[in-house]
């Protein structure tokens, strides 16, 4: 049997992507630019066999979702949602550096949002939701909370979430190598080759 592969797809473009500004709990739409994006990973996406789809509750991951075809499928799940940023919502990383010169989201948290615990539960009851699954999955979701996921995923603690960078409109693999969580593609965008996609 093929090993299963956990598509983890970040939203597309946002007007706070573009500025820096830490985006949890706001619930903003994707640009013109976000959807078009989107809607280019559609032929892509179409070709593949999902036995779960989940999405973000945040607008911008659910449109992403619809705008590739799969929104139908879709349920949504609150636990991929992005890390809670608290006092830290709306903020530049410059402008929370400047307060904590120090300051790394996923050893930290943020003050009155979430902390590097309260993100690595949520990850590990998606991560079991996922596991129970015989075939492949696609997550709807967001940057720091994906990288998070691949961390914990590969048995590593959500502070080594820090070592993923991510882009927004991306395609990221995650598998196993036999038995041993594995990262098979990471932080991918789309390949503008028609529908050949060899990565998927």
């Amino acid at each position: 049997m093929p090993a299963q592969k956990v598509l983890l797809i970040r939203h597309g473009e946002t007007e706070w992507s573009l500025n820096g500004r830490h985006t949890g709990t706001t619930d903003i739409p994707l640009t013109e630019n976000g959807r078009k994006v989107a809607r280019e990973w559609k032929p892509v996406l179409s070709q593949l066999t999902f036995e779960l789809v989940l999405t973000s509750p945040m607008q911008r991951a659910r449109e992403t979702c619809e705008l590739t075809g799969l929104g139908q499928r879709a349920e949504v799940d609150n636990d991929i949602r992005e890390w809670n940023y608290g006092d830290y919502e709306g903020l530049t990383a410059q402008q929370i550096l400047a307060q904590r010169p120090s300051w790394v989201i996923f050893s930290d948290g943020c003050p009155n949002g979430e902390g590097p615990i309260d993100v690595q539960s949520r990850v590990k009851h998606v991560i079991k939701k996922v596991r129970a699954v015989k075939g492949d999955v696609a997550l709807f979701s967001h940057g720091h909370f994906l990288r998070s996921f691949v961390a914990v995923w590969l048995g590593l603690p959500v502070q080594d979430g820090s070592f993923f960078l991510l882009d927004p409109a991306t395609v990221s693999v995650v598998s196993h190598y036999r038995d041993i969580p594995a990262v098979k593609h990471w932080n991918a965008p789309l390949i503008h080759s028609g529908t050949d996609y060899p990565m998927l």
